[in-house]
């Protein structure tokens, strides 16, 4: 065996919703007499693609000795729940089409890129969808985190050397997007890490002010008192309006 990243579940945390098992096209995990575990070592590839699925945040990526990954599972379908007993059973079953995994959720971290041709990239992991991100994620360990409006990179210029610098980046829409599970995935965040501070960019319309009170009621069900800067700018990049709270 050597030392490799491989997938680690904590079973208390773990409610056994099954949401991690499609996203690993592997066929790695399973939901066994009600908890999500690993089948076999060698089925899992560590590249955390299921990480963002669980809303527990019960799902984090640990090096350890393990076995070399000889993966996909003979399953592979990403899609089945075994009721019981040993997830060997399941080898013997006859094999179905891989399940598609969204890339977009596929968890990375690396080091901000720079090219010839244009700007350095601030940006050091993935994924960013606030939706997606586990709370237990390496990159959010001591961090000081940026809460962004979808539209804001778009409408500042120079987004990435302003404000994304250094920091572990959420994004998202609340127009879009349920508020109260943004609330509840920045809880856990809070909860899970001890965070420097929270920096919001919101942009300047009615329904990015959701953000803003997401992360509010975040602080006060996490227990938590962080400085928060608050930046709203307009559709220009232009800073129309900045403040700063501590929030409970």
């Amino acid at each position: 065996m050597a030392k490799r990243q491989i997938i680690r579940i904590d079973e208390e945390l773990c409610d056994g919703c099954g949401l991690c098992v499609p996203s690993c096209a592997e066929g790695a995990i399973e939901v066994v007499d009600g908890k999500a575990r690993l089948v076999a070592e060698r089925y899992c590839d560590g590249l955390g693609a299921c990480l963002g699925e669980c809303p527990r945040g019960a799902l984090t990526i640990e090096e350890r000795e393990a076995e070399e990954f000889q993966g996909p599972a003979p399953w592979a379908t990403g899609q089945h729940t075994l009721e019981s007993g040993s997830p060997a059973a399941s080898e013997h079953s006859a094999p179905e089409p891989q399940a598609f995994v969204c890339p977009g959720s596929l968890a990375q971290q690396f080091q901000p890129v720079a090219t010839a041709s244009a700007a350095p990239s601030a940006l050091s992991h993935w994924p960013i969808k606030l939706r997606l991100v586990a709370p237990k994620s390496p990159f959010l360990k001591n961090a000081e985190l940026l809460v962004a409006a979808d539209c804001a990179p778009f409408a500042a210029g120079d987004f990435h050397a302003k404000y994304l610098s250094g920091k572990a980046l959420v994004c998202g829409c609340p127009k879009f997007d349920d508020l109260g599970e943004y609330t509840a995935r920045l809880t856990a965040i809070l909860k899970e890490n001890d965070l420097h501070g929270i920096d919001i960019v919101n942009m300047e319309v009615p329904c990015c002010s959701g953000l803003v009170q997401a992360v509010r009621q975040a602080l006060a069900q996490s227990g938590k008192s962080l400085p928060v800067t608050i930046t709203t700018i307009n559709a220009t990049g232009q800073v129309v309006q900045q403040a700063k709270i501590k929030g409970k």
